[in-house]
C-alpha cells in the first residue's frame, strides 16, 4: 500500500511544471543598498537618515593593486574623487528625545524604512539581506552613538 501511495504521488507530482528563474547570459543583477543610520544621541541631538547612492560608480578608478605586499600607490587616490554627489537622502527621527527612548519615532521610522522596502519591492526589486551594527552610548561622557543599517536588493534586468 505504501509503494502504491509513494507511486501515485510521484507521479502526479511529476505532473506539475516546476521552474526556477535562470540568469541567461544575457541578464545582470542590478544591485541597490539602502543605508538607515539612526541616532542613539541622548536629547536627541543627533541627525538620523536613510540614505542611497544614486551614483555609478567604476571602481577601477580607485583600485590600485600590491605586488609585494609592501609597496603601494593608494597615494595616487584622491579620497576627495570618491565622494559621490547625487544621493538620496529621507530625514528619520532619533531614538532618543529629552526624556530617553522616543518609541513614537522608533514606530516612526519603521513605517519609513517599510514603505522604502515596498517602494523598490514594487520596481522588481527583491531584499536579499541585511546586515546592522551599533555604536552605542557608553555612558555620561560618551555623547555618540549610531544604529546603522545596511539592505541590499537586487534585481534581474535581461538585456536586449
Amino acid at each position: 500500500m505504501k509503494k502504491r501511495f509513494a507511486l501515485i504521488f510521484l507521479l502526479v507530482m511529476s505532473c506539475f511544471a516546476v521552474q526556477a528563474q535562470e540568469m541567461t547570459t544575457q541578464d545582470f543583477n542590478e544591485w541597490r543598498i539602502v543605508t538607515v543610520v539612526e541616532s542613539i544621541v541622548p536629547m536627541g541631538l543627533g541627525r538620523s537618515r536613510m540614505v542611497e547612492n544614486m551614483t555609478d560608480v567604476n571602481t577601477e578608478d580607485f583600485r590600485t593593486s600590491r605586488v609585494d605586499g609592501k609597496k603601494s600607490s593608494q597615494r595616487t587616490v584622491s579620497r576627495k574623487e570618491l565622494k559621490v554627489d547625487k544621493f538620496d537622502e529621507a530625514k528619520l527621527l532619533n531614538f532618543f528625545s529629552a526624556t530617553g527612548i522616543n518609541f513614537q519615532n522608533i514606530a516612526s521610522n519603521d513605517a519609513m524604512i517599510a514603505a522604502r522596502i515596498m517602494e523598490l519591492e514594487s520596481e522588481g526589486y527583491s531584499l536579499v539581506y541585511v546586515t546592522s551594527a551599533v555604536e552605542s552610548f557608553g555612558g555620561k561622557d560618551d555623547d555618540s552613538g549610531i544604529f546603522i543599517s545596511r539592505m541590499y536588493f537586487k534585481k534581474v534586468v535581461a538585456l536586449k
